[in-house]
């Protein structure tokens, strides 16, 4: 193949790789509300779809013949692509931040390979500018890799990854993270020592990712779910300027940025610096748990037929969410609740805690996912001024974003904006047993005068008020 014809197919390709950037970002602008976020994951998969081909394009058209190579990237295509699929329909909305967590992991050692491979493959020794940018793959994608597998197991609850600890964490993370870095700075060096100074970025960094979310309690998940989905972003585009593809450029930027900007603006909900989050400790078990056992008193319980009289009574009614909500998969129970008290004439609102869940948007989609209006969603700041007006305010499974205790120093969620459920007239709690949650603390919320308990599955418990409340109306 001559020179012109490589040429005008770079040229192509270069084209084909924007407009599948263009679809990215309009994908992504779709995303901005539910009612059009299906067609957004479209367009964006459509996209990616088209910067696939390209890549096979110019791959075989620059004379790509290795059979055993084209097989292993088929193979693993396909590998990749029946694993999204069966994930897609088999994960449930409850276990969908580990998937996404495990999402992270598969993207940020993908981009670590791209990355290494780039490196340790090119002919000669490599420019300066393919050492910071294919070193900085290696390196953000190592991290966010073991980082990611953290994640996903505190979150899934795997016993041994939620009992590990680690003593002088603040040492361990200034020594992986110096080794990090010299590693890199080293490479860039002394590129003739490439081999030697890639694996020990590799090492350096798979250690860092481990020490750095260890430490780290799980009511700050959500956060940290969002550093390492910027953390896979910002991997990959650089991996794509080490093998100058603006298809992964664009991609990977669009993702560290957007990533970047959750991950501030979910600090900023918890009304705590990002590095501090970063740090650990909030959430973090043993240490919370000392911050205090809490208030004393008997929680009183109520039944679901009260609670249907309560609701059927009521002229402003707002549900509070949270993630028993979403164990319990009760999020469509909710939902008829709320149409059957809306044609009685009730004013219903949800009011939606930035970290409510365990991951960003988690209470939003899961909305979603059972067709409530989208104007029906009230976020935090929106909500509060509304709860001395609410009648009922029901809370489902919803814990330490309820807890007036974060309105008090000396306690583990101190300085956390939370909502002011106890500022209702009334308050229904369901829940299903009387642990605490992520911060290890009780919440006063239960022992309120105004605060009755409806203890047991959310889902059951739902579905029994909704066959009270068709009795009342009927």
């Amino acid at each position: 193949m001559t020179s012109a014809t490589v040429g005008a197919i770079d040229i192509v390709a270069w084209f084909v790789y924007l407009f599948s950037a263009v679809l990215f970002v309009v994908g992504l602008h779709f995303m901005n509300s539910p009612k059009t976020a299906r067609k957004g994951n479209q367009i964006s998969a459509f996209g990616m779809v088209v910067a696939v081909l390209m890549a096979f394009i110019v791959l075989f058209a620059k004379g790509f013949v290795n059979i055993v190579a084209v097989v292993v990237l088929v193979v693993g295509i396909l590998i990749g692509a029946v694993a999204g699929v069966v994930s897609a329909k088999k994960v449930k909305m409850t276990d969908m931040p580990q998937l996404v967590s495990v999402f992270n992991t598969v993207g940020g050692g993908a981009a670590a390979l791209v990355a290494l491979n780039d490196i340790l493959t090119k002919e000669g020794t490599p420019d300066i500018v393919v050492l910071i940018t294919a070193g900085l793959g290696i390196l953000i994608g190592s991290v966010t890799f073991t980082g990611s597998l953290i994640a996903a197991g505190k979150l899934q609850g795997i016993k041994w990854v939620k009992k590990l600890n680690l003593p002088g964490k603040g040492v361990w993370n200034i020594l992986f993270a110096v080794l990090s870095v010299v590693s890199l700075v080293m490479l860039c060096v002394q590129p003739e020592q490439r081999l030697l100074w890639s694996i020990l970025t590799t090492v350096f960094a798979l250690c860092y990712g481990l020490v750095f979310v260890i430490p780290i309690g799980g009511a700050d998940m959500p956060v940290v779910i969002s550093v390492l989905n910027a953390c896979t972003g910002t991997a990959v585009a650089m991996s794509g300027l080490a093998i100058d593809n603006v298809a992964l450029i664009v991609a990977g930027a669009l993702v560290g940025s957007a990533g970047v900007t959750l991950s501030i603006l979910m600090a900023q909900a918890m009304n705590r610096p990002l590095l501090s989050v970063l740090a650990g400790g909030f959430g973090g078990g043993a240490d919370a748990a000392a911050a205090g056992d809490g208030p004393e008193g008997t929680m009183k319980e109520t039944t679901p037929d009260d609670l249907a009289v309560q609701l059927v009574y009521a002229q402003k009614v707002i549900f509070v969410p949270g993630f028993g909500l979403a164990q319990a998969q009760a999020q469509r129970e909710l939902a008829d609740l709320g149409e059957l008290l809306k044609g009685h004439g009730v004013e219903v609102s949800y009011a939606i805690h930035p970290v409510a869940g365990r991951m960003p948007g988690h209470m939003n989609v899961l909305l979603a996912e059972a067709n409530v209006p989208y104007e029906e969603l009230v976020d935090l700041d929106e909500i509060n001024p509304q709860f001395p007006q609410a009648n009922v305010a029901l809370v489902v499974g919803a814990n330490d974003v309820t807890n007036p205790a974060a309105r008090k120093p000396g306690t583990a969620v101190s300085g956390m904006p939370i909502l002011d459920v106890d500022m209702a007239q009334n308050v229904v709690v369901m829940k299903r047993g009387r642990g605490r949650g992520y911060a290890g603390i009780e919440n006063e919320l239960y022992f309120k005068d105004n605060t009755q308990m409806l203890f047991g599955d959310a889902k059951a418990g739902l579905q029994a008020v909704i066959a009270a409340v068709k009795e009342l109306i009927n």
